[in-house]
């Protein structure tokens, strides 16, 4: 009996002490399981960066059917990496009418996944190449020293529209900015009997002269200046035009050139019917001689590059149907041909130098995925 009640305490103590190793054991793992949490687990960076979304470079190549955009579609290529090469390619092609038929792209974009191979967020376009049968138009992503991140094409000119834009589509300049004879005060028909200049720019008593274009003479112009007889001899007569003409058929559509507000509509001496526009910088932008205004141009209307504003005429003092077109900077006329703002920006220097060597290894890596044995794999039409 005695050794059965020694037994029964032994099992006693063995319970107990499994019990209070066990409770040990819970209150270690609440500890650590804290301490984890407060202060991160061992191999909490090995788990984290497994769970990190990763990303790649796809490269697709096709050959367009119909148009661009449906090969591109057709290959796989996202929605917003398709409107980026549009965009990009668009600042130098009519993508309706200089893509044809057998054109062939190719082009690499990034793309983020999860851990488990799901798409994240949009691609990104970093190079594109379209083969045409007019040359080879190329893009390529770079961050120049003085701008954001973009996309320039492969002459190094921004694949995006310069700042402000001429105001109507079509362009035929009759007369540029500078000296220029007063149309009227030409004789008649003087056109048909003079040569004709091309290029807008002469030189007459030491001045340079903006003498009538191919398409001001045969507006009428005279193409060497206009004549006055005083006092038994011939002399030119000048004055400084403090803008450019663009010939357009009567009811062209002609749009703001740039961002800004109207300050100025109605008739205006001169002029004729006339449009101002302030744009930000101190610039302003005046528009001449219109058949009539867009139904919202008034004083103080917003308006947005590229916004329909009115419709050539040959209202005022115009001899026929033209589109006079100024640009004020800090309260002066200037020439719109010469200006930054209507020019592309274009890399030049120590970031060209540098533009040229990424854009050399993008090519490489065009040679090399062509050659490669599973390169057609890569792409879904051949390249």
């Amino acid at each position: 009996m005695k050794r059965i009640f020694l037994a029964l305490v032994c099992v006693g103590w063995l319970v107990h002490g499994s019990a209070l190793a066990g409770s040990e054991d819970r209150r270690s793992d609440e500890s650590l399981a804290s301490e984890e949490r407060l202060l991160g687990a061992a191999d909490e960076e090995a788990r984290h960066q497994a769970l990190l979304p990763f990303t790649r470079e796809i490269v697709l190549a096709g050959i367009v059917a119909r148009s661009l955009d449906g090969a591109m579609a057709a290959t796989g290529v996202p929605s917003v990496v398709r409107l980026e090469v549009e965009q990009a390619l668009g600042t130098v092609l009519d993508l309706e009418r200089d893509v044809q038929a057998g054109d062939r792209f190719q082009l690499r974009y990034q793309q983020s996944f999860t851990m488990q191979g799901a798409e994240m967020g949009v691609g990104r376009l970093v190079w594109a190449e379209l083969q045409t049968r007019k040359g080879t138009i190329g893009v390529q992503r770079f961050h120049a020293a003085r701008h954001d991140e973009t996309l320039w094409l492969t002459s190094g000119q921004a694949a995006a529209p310069a700042a402000m834009r001429l105001p109507i589509d079509t362009i035929a300049v009759s007369s540029r900015f500078g000296m220029r004879a007063d149309p009227f005060d030409q004789p008649k028909n003087l056109a048909a009997r003079g040569p004709v200049m091309t290029h807008g720019t002469g030189r007459a008593m030491n001045v340079t002269v903006n003498v009538a274009t191919k398409r001001g003479v045969l507006a009428g112009l005279s193409p060497t200046g206009t004549t006055r007889r005083a006092v038994g001899r011939t002399s030119p007569v000048w004055y400084m035009h403090e803008g450019i003409d663009l010939v357009a058929p009567i009811g062209t559509p002609v749009y703001a050139a740039g961002d800004g507000v109207v300050t100025g509509a109605g008739p205006n001496g001169g002029y004729g019917n006339w449009v101002r526009i302030e744009h930000p910088g101190n610039f302003a932008t005046v528009y001449g001689h219109l058949r009539s205004f867009a139904s919202e141009v008034e004083v103080g209307h917003v308006v947005a590059r590229g916004e329909l504003i009115g419709f050539v005429g040959s209202t005022g003092r115009s001899t026929g149907a033209h589109l006079h077109f100024e640009l004020i900077s800090n309260g002066k006329p200037v020439d719109p041909f010469a200006h930054a703002n209507f020019k592309p920006v274009r890399l030049v220097g120590a970031d060209m130098e540098r533009f040229r060597r990424q854009l050399s290894r993008s090519r490489l890596q065009r040679d090399l995925k062509a050659t490669a044995p599973d390169a057609a794999a890569s792409a879904p039409v051949p390249w």
